[in-house]
């Protein structure tokens, strides 16, 4: 078998699209989340500003907590693109078996790159475990901001109305708050662990 089948296998051309996809999935779902959220508690917040302006103040604090949500996406689409330097240099592959399942020393855990120009043809640098490893990060840290957003928004509207009639309700609404929270920080740790994780390199 060639190195350029070694190549396809291995480092596909087409990998580099799943890694930028999970960036942008991050992104776009975790904003998606927080917006609800702040739209949805910030309507909330008005209708109760109307007749209790002085908690209006206390009743930011959904609002807040939705826009630390989208803080979440951004964290784990910056991972995801940016460089990261390999945990130790990678050796030659001594046999077939070697190119296909790197063993420990040829380990890295690259950020998305793009091909090199290489004896007048460009090699990938970019496994495809990896591009399937970031998708799944960004997926899965999108997604939870996404549910995390959605959960603050209604709490978020639902509460600060609440609160407008009975201020004993605060500390409840603040607890509720911050479960949902978690949801999305949940959903940033298995990203992290996803993007860290060693994804092999390309064939020499």
């Amino acid at each position: 078998m060639s190195s350029t089948d070694f190549y396809s296998y291995a480092c596909p051309a087409g990998a580099p699209f799943f890694g930028y996809f999970g960036a942008a999935s991050a992104m776009a779902l975790a904003n998606l989340g927080a917006a609800y959220g702040t739209a949805k508690a910030g309507a909330g917040i008005s209708g109760m500003g109307v007749t209790r302006p002085d908690l209006v103040m206390k009743a930011l604090i959904p609002v807040v907590m939705a826009g630390v949500v989208g803080i979440y996406g951004l964290i784990i689409a910056v991972i995801i693109s940016t460089k990261s330097k390999s945990l130790t240099p990678p050796a030659p592959p001594l046999s077939p078996a070697l190119l296909l399942y790197p063993q420990s020393s040829a380990l890295v855990c690259p950020s998305v790159r793009a091909p090199v120009l290489v004896s007048g043809s460009y090699k990938p640098q970019y496994t495809i475990f990896g591009g399937a490893a970031h998708m799944a990060s960004g997926l899965a840290g999108g997604f939870s901001g996404l549910a995390a957003g959605i959960a603050i928004g209604i709490v978020g509207d639902i509460g600060t109305r609440a609160l407008g009639q009975q201020p004993k309700l605060f500390v409840g609404m603040i607890l509720i708050l911050i479960f949902a929270e978690a949801l999305g920080l949940y959903g940033l740790i298995v990203a992290l662990i996803f993007s860290a994780s060693p994804i092999g390199s390309c064939p020499e």
